[in-house]
Parts: C-alpha cells; sequence; structure tokens
C-alpha cells in the first residue's frame, strides 16, 4: 500500500481553525460556549469529503458528530449491526476525540489566536485535544484523497463533555459499535492500555446543634470527621498501600473537601467530606462503597455519639486492554513502520473515556501526539508529533480496517 501521505500544511491549518472556534465546557465554566460551533465546523468538513455524518444533540448546545467512511465489506457502524468482523467482512474502527476544553482564566496568551514557533502549536485545547482532532479529519482526509476502499468501516466519533462528565462518549457507546477504538488524547506517541478509575465518595457525619456554652448538650460534627479522617489516613497508607497493580502502581485515597458549621457560638450538627478514591484494575465499584462503610464503622468504635454514613455517589472504572489484543498489535506494527522503533507500551493514573468505551465491550486504547500544558496557562502541541501521530493513525486504520479493493 505504501506509506501513509500526510498533507502537513492541510494538517496544520485544521488545527489552527479548531484552535480558533472556543469551545470551553459550559459544565466547567458558566457561559462557555459548548460544542456545537467547533462540532458544525467539524461536520462540515467531514461531509464535504462525502462521509456519512451524524449529529448527536445532547441538549444545550452540546453537540457529538459522528462521520462514517464505510467500508466495502461493512462491519460496524450503527449499535444494530455490531459485533465482530464476519468472514469476508472488514474489522470496524473507531476513533475517538473530545471537542471540549477547560477554561481560558489566567492564560498568558490569546487562547483562541494559534500562534506558530517553531514545533509548537500555542493556544487553548492544543495539547487537550484539538492537535488529535485534526489528526482524525486529516486521516479521513487523506483516505479519501488517496481513494482507499477499507472493508471495514471507519468511526471517527468526535464527543462532548470529556473534560467533566463525559455524557458524549456515554452516548456514542449506546449507539455505535466497532470491533475496537482508540481514543486519540495526547499521549507523546506511547500506546496506553491500562489506566486507573476513580470514585467520588460523600461522607456525611452528624452532631448536635447547640449554643456554644453548653458542652453537654453539644456534639461537635467538625471533630467527630476528624475521627474518619484519621481512619481514612489509616486506610490510604497500610491497606490501599499493600495492594498494587503491575503498571500502574497502587489505589490511592484522599480528602478532597470538607465543610460544616454556622457560627462561631455554635456547635455544628453537620460536617461533610468529600473524597476521591483513586481505583485499580481488579478493583470495583462495590468493594470501594463497601470499604468506605467500613471506615465509617471503625471511626466509630467505642464511640457511642459518633454517627456518619458514606455514600459513593460517583464512579468510573479502570481499564485494562490486554497487550495481545489486535488493536494493541496493530498501533505497534503502525508504530514501527512510521517511526523506525518500537513504540512504549503502559498505562497512566488518570482516566479517560477509554474507560467506557472498554465497559460497552469496544477494546480501546489510548494514543495520540504530545504536547505540553493540559488545564495550565501556557498550552502547545508538538507539531512533529501531530504529524506523525497522523501517520500511525492512518496506517493502523489501513491495517485493522483491511482493504475493500
Amino acid at each position: 500500500m505504501g506509506e501513509f501521505k500526510v498533507n502537513g500544511d492541510r494538517l496544520m491549518e485544521t488545527l489552527r481553525d479548531l484552535i480558533r472556534i472556543p469551545s470551553v465546557n459550559p459544565s466547567l465554566v458558566p457561559g462557555g460556549d459548548g460544542e456545537a460551533a467547533v462540532g458544525a465546523y467539524v461536520e462540515g468538513r467531514l461531509a464535504r469529503l462525502g462521509l456519512s455524518v451524524e449529529r448527536q444533540d445532547l441538549g444545550a448546545g452540546r453537540v457529538n458528530i459522528i462521520a462514517t467512511l464505510k467500508g466495502a465489506g461493512g462491519g460496524g457502524g450503527s449499535a444494530a449491526g455490531a459485533g465482530g468482523a464476519a468472514p469476508g467482512r472488514g474489522r470496524s474502527l473507531m476513533l475517538n476525540g473530545h471537542l471540549d476544553t477547560v477554561g481560558v482564566a489566567g492564560m498568558e496568551i490569546d487562547p483562541f489566536d494559534p500562534r506558530v514557533e517553531g514545533n509548537r502549536v500555542y493556544g487553548r485545547g492544543s495539547h487537550d485535544m484539538k492537535a488529535s482532532l485534526a489528526a482524525m479529519i486529516e486521516v479521513a482526509e487523506a483516505l479519501v484523497e488517496g481513494h482507499a476502499r477499507l472493508a471495514g468501516d471507519l468511526v471517527l466519533t468526535f464527543v462532548a463533555d470529556e473534560e467533566y462528565a463525559s455524557i458524549g462518549t456515554e452516548r456514542v457507546a449506546q449507539t455505535h459499535r466497532a470491533d475496537a477504538a482508540i481514543v486519540c488524547e495526547s499521549t507523546g506517541l506511547d500506546i496506553v492500555n491500562v489506566h486507573k478509575g476513580f470514585a467520588w465518595v460523600r461522607v456525611g457525619v452528624y452532631g448536635v446543634a447547640a449554643h456554644g456554652s453548653l458542652a453537654d448538650a453539644g456534639v461537635d460534627a467538625i471533630a467527630k470527621a476528624g475521627r474518619f479522617l484519621v481512619e481514612m489516613e489509616r486506610y490510604g497508607r497500610d491497606v490501599l498501600g499493600a495492594r498494587s497493580h503491575p503498571v500502574v502502581g497502587s489505589p490511592s485515597v484522599h480528602a478532597s473537601l470538607i465543610k460544616g458549621g454556622t457560627e462561631l457560638s455554635t456547635y455544628p450538627d453537620r460536617c461533610v467530606v468529600e473524597l476521591e478514591r483513586r481505583v485499580i484494575p481488579g478493583e470495583t465499584r462495590q468493594m470501594v462503597a463497601d470499604e468506605m462503610a467500613g471506615l465509617v464503622r471503625a471511626a466509630g468504635a467505642g464511640d457511642p455519639r459518633f454517627k456518619a454514613e458514606a455514600e459513593l455517589f460517583f464512579y468510573r472504572s479502570p481499564m485494562e486492554v490486554g497487550a495481545e489484543e489486535p488493536i494493541v498489535k496493530a498501533l505497534e506494527r503502525a508504530h514501527q513502520a512510521v517511526v523506525g522503533r518500537p513504540a512504549a507500551l503502559g498505562g497512566m493514573g488518570g482516566w479517560c473515556d477509554t474507560s467506557i468505551l472498554t465497559d460497552a465491550g469496544i477494546p480501546a486504547v489510548l494514543f495520540g501526539p504530545g504536547g505540553s500544558g493540559a488545564h495550565a496557562a501556557i498550552e502547545w502541541a508538538d507539531f512533529d508529533q501531530v504529524v506523525t501521530a497522523t501517520k500511525v493513525l492512518g496506517e493502523v486504520v489501513r491495517e485493522f480496517c483491511g482493504s475493500g479493493e
């Protein structure tokens, strides 16, 4: 098939176009633009290529854009026809990237005026992750321009809300299927096949309100919360510290927020501690919930005036895809062909949309270009790596989906 050809000038202009369109997540920053405008840009570009393009309206200006380059042999796309590739049909591959960005407060340059210095492209979202969106668009452009005929479908999913609650990829997982997926987050050209999950837990500790002079009547909920915090710290050190995953290490827990009390001269009747528990593969939501309940019991041992309850109110599972999974091997071969050396295969402590897709039965890994400054005052994408990542993704598509000739 020959080397996968990338139009670097077009790729650069696509990236700059995407940065120019504000897409700050309004769930993070009230009044943020959301994904509608940048989604319309992506929709127009891919529709002009002749791809089948679908807009999923998620409400309040939040959108997903899903574009499919149909393979000659079928093999993917919508949920109705999902599954593994049948004999004589190509495998379907999903490329996933998020349209939204975090806010721009404190940025040192104009966040929506892309600046190019050497191999760096500056601007909000350049690194996280509009460089990868540009790569996804260029893969489709290059395939169409080169009259490539794939056997299986290429499904490009440009999703909303990854920076907050991932409602975009959750919708995609409900409506579309593929034999594998690559979430094109920035990884510095490494392949990430395992990452941690997390749980958010709210612990309510209850006291008895009373005037500050009535020590016999009042029960200090804030002081009682201290008993829980001591148990939580011990649990993190002695229990979680003893567990480990060979790639991502140990799980962890930390207290994130605490609030309670009404005024200086009143015993507080309630204190709320919100904490985050990072989860490694092999741990489950139920395991975390049970352990949190156990911490509350331990904190109250021997103290009849201690009253508390724990609520696990948000959970994202860890993700692990085997190193022998076909999509991992295809990425490794493509990386070797383009870069000339083996790819690094590893894990990360953060959470990504790969977990949602993998839980839905679509083996998903992370792969994308590098850069710096995600969520920071100065953000930039390494354009040399953007070009390389685009070539690798193109090679993966051609191999994984197969030829429809």
